[in-house]
């Protein structure tokens, strides 16, 4: 997990205990900043014991602040690291896609262009709404009660995305044609924490695309046998790893 997303983390020190007011950390105070908090909102929070609880917002000014556990929960954050390089779309389906994302548990999202897909400049012309995209994963993320908020990454290059395949322990491509491996095929036997789904434009990456990505240790695998919208396979690509290796078992 990086430590950008740690810092999104809202930590108490101690044990927290039901219906008592306990102070934050400092580090617990800065999260309340990136989460955008006000008094009497409701979190969820973390202790030293790696317990979390959905909890209240008592009371908070600068570096201090204090809060009210009022429900233990489970973790909220997937086992697994999961990664989406979605190719940049038209209109508002980015929009729909970070916070179909965000609830499904991904930790990371990269907007990419490649050779079929829009670009930032086209998808904001006559109208600027990328600036939106950080405040739909907030939103999404405090409704489905997320501890961390996801990563988004500024737009990528399709070449910056081959060059950051080597990160990750397993790296999928939805392929719509030729070669391609069932799901379970490219996730393999074993559990992997760390995996990359590449997720192409409408109309599918162009074979060279294919071709870069499996040279870089991409497996192209399929979904089914029916052709998907781009936003359709991420949301269904990322519910399959969770439902293989995530927190969907």
């Amino acid at each position: 997990m990086n430590d950008q997303r740690n810092e999104t983390l809202i930590r108490c020190p101690g044990h927290l205990k039901l219906e008592q007011e306990a102070v934050l950390s400092v580090d617990g105070c800065q999260a309340l900043a990136l989460w955008q908090a006000r008094c009497g909102e409701i979190l969820t929070v973390q202790d030293d014991q790696q317990n979390f609880f959905r909890a209240r917002l008592s009371f908070w000014q600068q570096d201090e602040a204090r809060i009210v556990p009022f429900e233990a929960i489970e973790n909220p954050e997937s086992p697994v690291e999961i990664c989406v390089y979605q190719a940049l779309p038209e209109k508002e389906r980015f929009e729909w896609i970070v916070q179909k994302l965000t609830e499904i548990g991904v930790v990371r999202i990269v907007p990419f262009t490649c050779a079929r897909s829009t670009t930032l400049e086209q998808r904001d012309a006559g109208q600027r709404k990328s600036h939106r995209w950080p405040d739909v994963i907030l939103r999404a993320a405090r409704q489905c009660r997320r501890a961390l908020l996801p990563q988004l990454d500024e737009v990528r290059s399709w070449q910056e995305v081959l060059e950051e395949l080597a990160d990750w322990d397993v790296k999928l491509l939805l392929a719509e044609k030729g070669m391609r491996w069932s799901f379970g095929e490219g996730l393999g036997h074993s559990r992997p924490q760390r995996v990359a789904l590449l997720v192409g434009p409408e109309g599918g990456f162009e074979e060279q695309e294919v071709l870069a990505a499996q040279q870089r240790g991409a497996v192209p695998v399929q979904v089914g046998p029916r052709i998907l919208r781009t936003e359709t396979a991420a949301v269904v690509g990322a519910t399959l790893v969770q439902g293989r290796v995530g927190d969907y078992v």
